[in-house]
């Protein structure tokens, strides 16, 4: 907890579409259902995060028009947003629109400050849903620049997504790692080990006889394959197909002998 950061998150949105509602379960008081209209109100709260301790300011806005300069003031100071619509509203994913021109005007980094659209009242949306979450992801993703920006629907009724919604602020942000660790894991899949390189460990898989790691077993093996007629010709085939050749043995093997096993089984000692 040595490191102090003080991040300004700027909650904007329409009337009534339930931003301070959010901040209230976030802030652990309840939920209620009557409402009142919001002039500006700023809230603080402490967040630690592994040994990074984080002092958030939430400035919740007024959901119309009527204060323009305190408007323009919470949008240049902020370092994160969280446009709020309700999903059973479609005028008020437009006024998010408008929202996002205003930011876009204002700050010259918009595309590099995290932003969060929030659809709340996911608890009404089975029966009055307006804004499906389909299209909100449409224009943000496909009609606007890159932007650093997720989309997500909560219901500050039912105490849904409400967290996540600030997780998301710490991964966008890249305050902190995403891991602990920070460090990349190896995955389940290894490397293959070559023949070459298991014979010359000692590894078990090689042949069977003089374990084909020195000369004196490759030397076995040459004169087994010369002595080879008929069915043990067949034999040997068939043990180099089904297990890996060495290039030594190869190199060192007559070419009579190497004919002899073509002829036997032409089509098995094809190694890809």
């Amino acid at each position: 907890m040595a490191d102090y950061e003080r991040i300004r998150l700027v909650i904007l949105g329409g009337a009534g579409v339930g931003k301070s509602a959010i901040v209230r379960r976030l802030l652990g008081q309840g939920f209620t259902e009557r409402y009142k209209a919001t002039v500006e109100d700023l809230y603080s709260r402490e967040c630690i995060l592994g040994t990074l301790t984080l002092k958030v300011d939430l400035l919740d806005t007024a959901g119309d028009l009527q204060f323009p300069a305190m408007r323009r003031l919470s949008i240049a100071t902020a370092h994160a947003f969280l446009l709020v619509y309700a999903s059973t509203s479609q005028p008020s994913f437009e006024c998010v629109k408008r929202c996002f021109e205003e930011v876009r005007e204002q700050r010259s980094d918009f595309q590099e400050v995290p932003i969060v659209i929030a659809g709340n009242k996911l608890d009404l949306a089975p029966t009055r849903r307006e804004v499906r979450i389909e299209d909100v992801s449409e224009w943000l993703f496909c009609e606007l620049p890159k932007l650093r920006a997720k989309v997500m629907e909560c219901s500050a009724k039912d105490d849904y997504n409400i967290k996540e919604l600030f997780r998301c602020f710490v991964t966008l942000s890249r305050i902190v790692p995403k891991s602990p660790a920070g460090e990349t894991t190896e995955s389940g899949l290894r490397r293959r080990c070559s023949a070459y390189g298991s014979r010359r460990s000692g590894s078990p898989s090689g042949r069977t006889g003089s374990a084909g790691a020195g000369p004196g077993g490759q030397q076995q093996q040459q004169q087994q394959l010369l002595a080879a007629q008929g069915s043990t010709v067949v034999a040997i085939a068939e043990e180099v197909r089904s297990k890996p050749r060495s290039r030594s043995l190869i190199r060192r093997a007559s070419r009579k002998t190497k004919q002899q096993i073509r002829d036997a089984h032409a089509d098995d000692c094809n190694i890809s």
